[in-house]
Parts: C-alpha cells; sequence; structure tokens
C-alpha cells in the first residue's frame, strides 16, 4: 500500500488546455497539500482562471489528470467534486433570503432540516451575518454579499474552496478586513483554498504560496516572500510589485551597471553579456550628497518625490540616464529630497539579483 492520500490535496499532472490553436494553459502541473492557501496570480490572458475552471470541472482539459484526494476527477462534472466556489460576482439567488442562500448546498443534498439549521447559524456566526437571516439581497452591501457567498461556500465544510476574484468589487478598505477573514476561516476550517487574482498586494497578505502564471505556464511558484525578493526573471521580478531593472554587465567576475559604476549582487548571475539587476525600490537607500552608505552606490539627482503617506517614493536620474525608484520610510525625522537635489543610492548585495537581459 502506499502513503495515505489526503482528502484536501490536489494536483494538477501536465495540464493543457486549447482554444483552436491556442494553448492558454500549456503543460501546467501542481501539487498543493491539504490545508494550504495556494494562489494563482498573473495578468488577463495568463491562464489562471481556465486552470481554476479546469479545477472546478467547468472546463474539460485537452491533455493532463486533475486530481482530488488521490482520485482521478478530470471528467467528474462540478457536482461531484465536492467543491465550495466564491465568484467575483458573489451568484447570491435574489428571490432567497441570506439562510436560505446560506443553506442552499445542503438542502439541495436532502440534508435534515435541523442540521441545515445548525450548520447555517455556524457559517453565519464565522463571517459575522448572525442577524441577517431574513434579508435579501437587494438589501445587502456588497462587502455583506460577499459574506453570504463565502458562507454559502463553506457551510457544508468542503475540503477544498476555491475563489475566482471573490474580492475584486470591494473598496480598499474592505478588502483588506475580508482578506483577514477569510484566512483566519481557511486557517479554522483547515481548508484547502486556490484563490485567483491579478492583485499581487492580496496574494502576498493571504497566501502560503503564489504561482506566478504567464502565458498559460508557471513562471515561478514559492512561498511570497521567495517570489517577491527572489524572482527568477525579469517578468516575475516587474509583475510582482514595483521593481527596479538596471541594465548591467557582467565582464569578468565583476558586474557593472549605470554609468560603469562596479556593483555586487548576491545570486542570480547570467554568465556574461547583457543582464538586468534587480533590486526593489524599499531596498535603496538613498542619502544626500556623495555619501558611501552601503557597498552597491550610485550617486544621480532626485528627478521627482512623490508623497504616499508612509512612504516617499524619490525617482533619482543614475549614470547612463537609468532611472532607480526608492521608497524611504516617512518616519520621525525623514528628511524630504527635493527634485534637483544631488544623492547617492546605495543598496546590499543580498538585496539585488542578475537576471537575463
Amino acid at each position: 500500500m502506499g502513503p495515505a492520500v489526503s482528502a484536501g490535496s490536489v494536483a494538477l499532472e501536465a495540464v493543457t488546455k486549447r482554444y483552436g490553436s491556442e494553448a492558454v494553459v500549456a503543460g501546467v502541473s501542481l501539487a498543493i497539500p491539504e490545508g494550504e492557501f495556494f494562489t494563482l496570480l498573473g495578468p488577463s490572458g495568463s491562464g489562471k482562471t481556465t486552470t481554476l475552471s479546469m479545477l472546478a470541472g467547468f472546463v474539460v482539459p485537452d491533455e493532463g489528470r486533475v486530481v482530488m484526494g488521490g482520485r482521478d476527477m478530470t471528467r467528474v462534472p462540478p457536482r461531484g467534486r465536492g467543491l465550495g466556489m466564491v465568484f467575483q460576482n458573489y451568484a447570491i439567488f435574489p428571490h432567497l433570503n441570506v439562510a436560505e442562500n446560506v443553506a442552499f448546498p445542503l438542502t439541495v443534498r436532502g440534508a435534515p432540516k435541523p442540521e441545515v439549521t445548525a450548520r447555517v447559524a455556524e457559517a453565519l456566526a464565522m463571517v459575522k451575518l448572525t442577524g441577517f437571516e431574513a434579508r435579501y439581497a437587494r438589501q445587502l452591501s456588497g462587502g455583506q454579499q460577499q459574506r453570504v457567498a463565502l458562507a454559502r461556500a463553506i457551510v457544508a465544510h468542503p475540503k477544498v474552496v476555491l475563489m475566482d476574484e471573490p474580492l475584486g468589487a470591494l473598496d480598499k478598505n474592505l478588502r483588506y478586513h475580508m482578506q483577514v477573514e477569510i484566512k483566519e476561516i481557511q486557517r479554522r476550517l483547515g481548508m484547502t483554498v486556490i484563490y485567483v487574482t491579478h492583485d499581487q498586494e492580496e496574494a502576498l497578505t493571504m497566501s502560503d504560496r503564489i504561482a506566478i502564471m504567464d502565458r498559460g505556464r508557471i513562471a515561478q511558484l514559492g512561498p511570497p516572500r521567495e517570489v517577491y525578493e527572489k524572482p527568477d526573471d525579469s517578468f516575475v521580478a516587474a509583475f510582482l510589485g514595483e521593481a527596479n531593472l538596471l541594465r548591467a554587465r557582467r565582464d569578468g567576475e565583476v558586474v557593472r551597471g549605470p554609468g560603469g559604476a562596479v556593483l555586487a549582487t548576491s545570486a542570480g548571475t547570467p554568465p556574461g553579456g547583457e543582464a538586468l539587476l534587480f533590486v526593489r525600490p524599499e531596498k535603496v537607500s538613498v542619502a544626500a550628497g556623495l555619501a558611501e552608505v552601503l557597498p552597491n552606490h550610485l550617486p544621480g539627482r532626485v528627478l521627482h518625490a512623490s508623497f504616499l503617506g508612509n512612504i516617499v517614493r524619490y525617482a533619482v536620474e543614475a549614470g547612463d540616464g537609468a532611472t532607480v525608484l526608492c521608497d524611504a520610510a516617512n518616519g520621525a525625522g525623514a528628511v524630504l529630497h527635493q527634485p534637483g537635489d544631488a544623492v547617492t543610492l546605495s543598496w546590499r548585495a543580498e538585496d539585488s539579483r542578475l537576471l537575463a537581459g
């Protein structure tokens, strides 16, 4: 006998989906353990929603397998997969009240009424909607409708919940609160959540691991901090947050950056020729004049400063006309540099990587 397979585990095995001659998902393989919050992140057209649709059973792959809990589910219809689902438009039934909406997955299965009542009360308490049982969709705010959709997805205690841009219609503050609540409910119930978004901040906040998709393939997969701080290529670096990608060249053992400056990097060093030096804006320090604060340093001149509340974002022109972004904390005693000021930019070698040009 082989090892026991967790009921909430999910796997894609070399899954491909074509529409005409175009492969919108091309040979994607994933292994998601039970209880993980896993996010598919990417721009429009990257294949993330099609991948989720194959997991849900709405789309059948042309090649490969969908496996859940060790069982081949490739051709099993959605209703046979036992999944919870939350969509961007919530899909709240307008003719049913909140309690009836939440109860729907249980009533269609013929669950006993006492069980339905208890499960609905439990789910509504989790999403903080106790007392809203008799209201209809038209009487609810967008955030409340989203909570109803979440309660409906978890009421049957599914092992796996799929979420497709569920917070896209909410304002920023409400989005943050719902991110925290979804993550807390996921931890409490031990569910496997597979989440689709194009919002980088949302993915970083909520995920145990992130798969960044590009043109139907996985460009990089790993924990949020790893993919953010150690991108494998310029697409991942630029897509996941702000990034400085400075033209550089490896000359023997030396890396030369803007203006011929000699720079040190920690990893990701192509063998030679043109390359891109990656460093995040928040890793770059800015000081007045020609101070040499950290090993890597570039002289420059401030082009403009943008006040963003908790930070000030500087755009600084360095050698060869390169523009470098720098995020400086707006803390007590912070010095505000003005456009035209001469400054020195500096960063640690371990905070930068050399990527293929």
